[in-house]
């Protein structure tokens, strides 16, 4: 079994906005015994809470709506009721949302003189449960989740969502809650947002033999830790909710016959008005966190095997070509035009409907030796990096869908290999506005190799809601200046291909000429030479030989020997 999964209760596998960077193992600090009141039970909002007719809570406070996005940068995002046009459509609700701590609905309440077409109202626990799906863009298992609620300007949103794995020890739930709610306060006040209150959900199904009720009533003591924490930070939980078997709790809910001892069912998924809005503006809820991390673990189909192998034998033929400076180059540009191909054979595929069938097309597209050698191909950084820069266009698609089928293939003894594909399918889905998948499949990178840094970075700048188009710049801009030097490499063979070619015709064609020269009868009889085109060579005595045969015939205008230039002939006088 391969560790690039999350550990239950490491802040890895956590989705807090904005949050400090938290290493290492937790500390044990004291829980509070089991009957000890939490010293916020009687803060404001905690509990029975009346409204008056303007929509103010009766401590003056107004009722708290939800314009931010989870991990947003502390801006607000009206929601007009249309498609949001800088949202994915899977991405969670964006709109406002009110809500009132236990007040049975009021239609006659007033939102602050807002048309109600803009604005969703929670009014009651059950809303506020129902809303969880849609607040995250997915269905929390076993975990904690707390919301920020911030006010400005006199109205309140949410803010900044937490998200972490249930610890299995009791042990460790006071130290998880003092630190979920620190990185989250943290990361919300360096957005300059600070949490006015918070909201805790608790949210696990019952074991084998165990009711939701019992479920409820074991994790009190998690839900008591949290709101004293959140206390400490002067931003008190209002509402804590249990999330179990299809029904919730309310574990701040002091009167009596207020919520029914069996819980509150849940409903009908789906049927709330804020999934009416979300499903108006054509957003969906992703399924469960265990789905999405199953798209990136480990094959244990009778391909796993074969994957071995193929693995075994391109780690024999590679890494020792990797190694050396000048075969290195060459494995990188052969790791590069083989993913481009698969990427382009995974594009031309058919479109198939439903996750798991479409994983099972990709893995039939790809095969145990290419996967094999692309898995070692990016283990070099460079490789890797070059990789990246398929982050957006029609080349993030088919990147995406390769990286995970190659994440899918580091099986047995490769799975810290898997580090490499699983930061490369984080980091396309964090450029294409996915931050769902990106933290999950980042996360589950640093599960692979905790010192991958490439991980670590983008881990990091996920959580804090930094915007990935600084490092899609810096990948254009590399691309860009490689394909420059390669252009500007092509232009200079070019040149000096024709310098060779034209240097190569002339040769050719002074030898054509010589050879034409020599085919001809008499080509060397009775031709006069001359200094200026084809001197004789000398003999040894360094005298010139003397033609025999027939005197060479006379250029005009030239002087024979012995004829003197006012014409009398010498020769052959006395």
């Amino acid at each position: 079994m391969t560790n690039h999964s999350e550990t239950t209760g490491s802040f890895d596998n956590g989705d807090i906005s904005g949050r400090d960077e938290l290493d290492g193992p937790m500390s044990h600090d004291g829980r509070p015994a089991h009957g000890d009141p939490s010293p916020y039970a009687d803060a404001p909002g905690q509990g029975d809470t009346t409204l008056h007719g303007d929509g103010y809570a009766d401590d003056g406070r107004p009722p708290y709506d939800d314009g931010g996005r989870p991990f947003d940068d502390g801006e607000q995002h009206p929601w007009d009721g249309g498609e949001h046009p800088d949202r994915d459509r899977e991405h969670p609700y964006d709109g406002p949302l009110a809500y009132i701590s236990h007040t049975p609905y009021d239609a006659s309440t007033p939102y602050d003189g807002e048309s109600a077409a803009h604005h969703v109202t929670l009014r009651t626990p059950g809303e506020l449960a129902d809303a969880l799906p849609y607040l995250l863009g997915y269905r929390p298992e076993d975990s904690i989740v707390l919301v920020a609620l911030g006010g400005r300007g006199g109205r309140g949103r949410f803010g900044g969502r937490a998200r972490l794995g249930i610890p299995a020890h009791p042990d460790d739930w006071s130290a998880v809650a003092q630190q979920l709610a620190e990185g989250l306060v943290k990361g919300s006040e360096r957005r300059g947002a600070r949490p006015a209150q918070m909201v805790a959900y608790l949210c696990q199904d019952p074991a084998e033999g165990e009711t939701g009720r019992e479920v409820m009533a074991r994790l009190e003591p998690l839900a008591r830790a949290l709101r004293v924490a959140c206390g400490t930070l002067d931003a008190p939980v209002i509402e804590a909710l249990c999330i179990s078997d299809g029904r919730f709790w309310s574990y701040c809910c002091a009167r009596e016959g207020c919520c029914p001892v069996e819980g509150t069912s849940m409903g009908l998924p789906g049927t709330s008005v804020l999934a009416a809005a979300a499903t108006y503006a054509g957003i969906q809820v992703r399924g469960t966190l265990r789905e999405l991390r199953a798209r990136l673990l480990p094959l244990e189909t009778g391909v796993a095997l074969e994957q071995e192998v193929a693995l075994d034998k391109a780690n024999s033929a590679l890494v020792t070509r990797m190694i050396d400076d000048v075969d290195r180059a060459v494995v990188a540009e052969e790791t590069i035009e083989r993913a481009g191909r698969i990427m382009g054979r995974f594009a031309e595929a058919p479109v198939v409907l439903g996750n798991a069938e479409a994983d099972r097309r990709d893995d039939a597209l790809l095969g145990c030796d290419e996967a094999a050698a692309l898995i070692l191909g990016l283990q070099d950084r460079v490789t890797r990096d070059r990789a990246a820069e398929w982050m957006e266009g029609d080349e993030a698609a088919p990147a995406l869908r390769l990286w995970r089928a190659l994440a899918r293939r580091c099986v047995g003894p490769y799975g810290e290999h898997a580090a490499a594909p699983l930061t490369l399918a984080g980091w396309v889905a964090w450029s294409g506005g996915d931050e769902l998948e990106a933290r999950e499949a980042l996360a589950m990178a640093l599960g692979a190799d905790p010192d991958y840094l490439f991980a670590r970075l983008l881990h990091q700048a996920c959580n804090e809601g930094l915007d990935p188009e600084s490092v899609r710049r810096c990948l254009r801009s590399e691309r860009e200046g490689r394909q420059a030097r390669a252009s500007q490499t092509r232009e200079a063979a070019d040149r000096a291909a024709s310098r060779a070619d034209r240097a190569a015709s002339r040769d050719e064609n002074g030898a054509s000429d010589s050879a034409r020269t020599q085919r001809l009868p008499g080509a060397n009889v009775g031709r006069p030479r001359t200094p200026s085109t084809r001197p004789a060579a000398a003999s040894r005595g360094g005298s010139r030989p003397r033609a025999t045969g027939k005197p060479p015939a006379r250029r005009r205008g030239a002087c024979a020997e012995g004829v003197r230039a006012d014409g009398d002939d010498t020769k052959g006088k006395g």
